[in-house]
């Protein structure tokens, strides 16, 4: 075949592919030529037919076969508009084809080249000429263009079920696409009497009705991506886990007031959240705010908690001083609001790479974005009659007297913010609780560490006869 006959042919696979894009198929098409003749063509259908098998290929293959009566297609040439995968490069040597030509190369599951050569072993008993990049810009560009209508229209859908408030920004879904070690799907509500319409974020993982959840709550300026080292542990013992976003974090909406976060607002999203999911038997996982809001919640529904893992943090009571580190990073932020997120995490963490570095930032595409971040340094109570003061010393009688769940407690040593002074002053408030384990070389953000502490935690909380807290 000539250059300009190849292209001819190739035309006819990309109008079946523009066939299988009007029918809401990903975009491939495929024909199958013998003797200068055109003798069967197919197009993507694997919704259509609920078939993982009915690529363009196969669905042309078998044509071809039927027309000629023979499972073998000596002298055939197919073309396809996308480089084939591993299943139909497979079926096209089965067929005995002559030749395959294709379009744009696939770097995801492309098995003519790009991802691995199946036609490129020498050992096998029939060898099948292959030729890629025919009106590559033609085939790609049709994919691509069906791909990003595709997101419009998931975009489209979300906002007509999660609407944007006129007093609320929400993060692009591109900013947080292709994050390192955060596979999990989003889940969002906007439903809850408290949210008035805002959407929250979260990760629901893991069997609905597992014995065990994992709630995990993080603090300011993170999001649910602090957690990804030790989800895997968890999920792996076939526990549930729950890892909201505070609203103003992560994917979850971000008022554009400062105004808008106060103590005890954030707190009831939390319970409202509880509810909605209904959460048992429910290991709470607290770090910075996670821990300044988290440790006020169990008392509020006791019988669904039964453990407590706490990382560095502290109960906001207002009857005792705040510690120096904490009153710096106050000052900090004041003074630098637009710090970079990424930058803050890796100066205790330094095995960070770049991009879980960029992952911290994600959320915060401009200062517009960062109202919480500039909130939350002011609303850690202060006083006794500061907001969220009151509920913080109610929940410090209910941890030292009515507590009666198992409870584990890690510090990262090197914390500038709240040192092991602080953690080991809320450590003598949780009744029970074991002596905490110092990390040498963990700082603020503990769960950068996480893998042996998720791996203890699990061995720890599964221990026979595991409490739970007591109304």
């Amino acid at each position: 075949m000539t250059p300009d006959q190849d292209a001819h042919w190739m035309r006819l696979a990309l109008a079946e592919a523009q066939v299988a894009a009007r029918a809401g198929e990903v975009p491939v098409g495929a024909i199958v030529v013998k003797d200068g003749q055109m003798i069967a063509t197919g197009r993507n259908a694997p919704v259509e037919g609920h078939d993982p098998t009915a690529h363009a290929e196969i669905v042309a293959l078998r044509a071809a076969a039927r027309r000629l009566g023979n499972y073998r297609l000596d002298g055939c040439s197919l073309y396809v508009t996308l480089e084939p995968c591993a299943m139909c490069s497979g079926a096209m040597l089965h067929a005995r084809l002559a030749r395959v030509v294709y379009g744009a190369a696939d770097p995801k599951t492309g098995a003519a080249g790009s991802v691995l050569n199946l036609f490129g072993h020498a050992e096998l008993n029939h060898q099948t000429q292959v030729r890629g990049g025919v009106l590559a810009d033609e085939c790609g560009g049709l994919l691509s263009g069906f791909f990003r209508q595709r997101r419009h229209q998931q975009r489209t859908e979300a906002l007509a079920r999660h609407p944007l408030r006129d007093d609320a920004l929400r993060t692009p879904d591109a900013a947080f696409a292709d994050l390192p070690g955060y596979p999990w799907a989003p889940r969002y509500l906007s439903d809850l009497p408290s949210l008035a319409g805002l959407r929250l974020h979260y990760l629901d993982e893991g069997p609905q009705d597992a014995p065990r959840t994992w709630l995990c709550l993080h603090g300011n300026p993170a999001w649910s991506y602090l957690y990804r080292r030790m989800l895997p542990v968890f999920l792996s013992a076939g526990d549930r886990v729950v890892a909201p976003d505070l609203i103003g974090f992560g994917k979850s909406d971000k008022p554009k007031k400062e105004s808008a976060h106060q103590f005890e607002w954030h707190r009831q999203v939390l319970l409202e959240l509880i509810g909605r999911l209904d959460l048992r038997n429910v290991v709470l996982v607290v770090q910075d705010w996670g821990g300044i809001l988290g440790l006020t919640l169990p008392m509020a529904c006791p019988e669904r908690f039964a453990g407590l893992l706490v990382m560095n943090t502290v109960l906001a009571t207002g009857d005792a001083p705040l510690p120096a580190g904490f009153l710096d990073w106050r000052a900090m932020c004041r003074d630098k609001p637009l710090y970079g997120v990424g930058r803050l995490l890796a100066r205790g963490n330094p095995h960070l790479a770049g991009a879980e570095c960029a992952a911290y930032d994600a959320p915060f595409p401009d200062k517009g974005y960062r109202a919480a971040l500039r909130a939350f340094p002011e609303r850690v109570p202060a006083s006794e009659d500061a907001p969220g003061a009151a509920l913080s010393r109610q929940a410090r009688d209910f941890w030292q007297q009515r507590w009666q769940g198992r409870s584990l407690m890690f510090i990262g040593a090197k914390d500038p913010v709240l040192g092991p002074a602080t953690m080991h002053d809320l450590h003598r408030h949780i009744r029970g609780c074991p002596a905490p384990t110092v990390l040498a070389d963990a700082g603020h953000f503990v769960q950068e560490h996480g893998e042996p502490i998720a791996r203890q935690a699990v061995e720890y909380f599964s221990f026979p006869g595991a409490g739970r807290a007591t109304g």
